[in-house]
């Protein structure tokens, strides 16, 4: 196998491996979930830094909360109907790269066959051929990317206006001093009396802004 077939068959455009391909729709599908959780989550570190707080809570008028954004995503139906429009958006995409990764596998398959009866002119000029068609399903392939990112901020955003919205008239109508979230993994355990998941998900359903 000369250096074209190795370097090809170790990428993306290779026939053989159209998992590859797939991640990229695959993470930015994943990306709507991770960056709804980022936006309403406090980090654990935030929630480890402020542990002393907690602590102090029991012995004084400080009053906490703590919700899962995990669970209020995974139960949400506007972040479904996000996730899934997303996913019906891709399709085009997906089927617009494997047509691009069929052209090459086709381009590489005949190459394999023809190259012992090519002039060696000829077969830098599959050589070249291959590369350029490669090439361009990277710069695709990176186009899409930067498009998934952005139409996956336009999908999210309101869910996440609404659930940070939402928390933080929780905070003030009740007077919390601090909600903290468990999915950012700095609470070990906690009263579930103080859970205000439900709360969120309840006003979340009602239509809350």
């Amino acid at each position: 196998m000369d250096s074209t077939s190795r370097t090809l068959a170790g990428s993306c455009t290779s026939g053989s491996d159209l998992a590859c391909k797939s991640s990229v729709f695959y993470r930015s599908l994943m990306g709507v979930v991770q960056t709804m959780q980022r936006v309403i989550m406090f980090s654990g570190v935030f929630a480890v830094l402020w542990a002393p707080a907690v602590q102090a809570a029991a012995q004084s008028s400080l009053k906490i909360g703590y919700i899962n954004s995990q669970v209020i995503i995974a139960e949400s139906p506007a972040a479904t109907a996000a996730q899934e429009q997303f996913r019906r958006e891709m399709v085009p995409f997906e089927s617009e790269m494997q047509a691009l990764e069929g052209e090459i596998s086709g381009l590489m398959a005949q190459y394999q066959a023809q190259q012992l009866t090519l002039t060696a002119t000829a077969r830098r000029t599959r050589q070249d051929e291959i590369s350029l068609k490669q090439q361009a399903y990277q710069d695709r392939m990176a186009q899409i990317e930067a498009e998934a990112t952005r139409r996956q901020q336009e999908l999210v955003q309101p869910i996440m206006e609404r659930i940070n919205n939402i928390i933080q008239a929780i905070r003030s109508d009740s007077s919390y001093t601090f909600i903290f979230d468990v999915a950012g993994g700095g609470l070990i355990a906690a009263d579930e009396s103080f859970d205000l998941t439900s709360e969120v998900m309840q006003r979340l359903a009602a239509g809350a802004p």
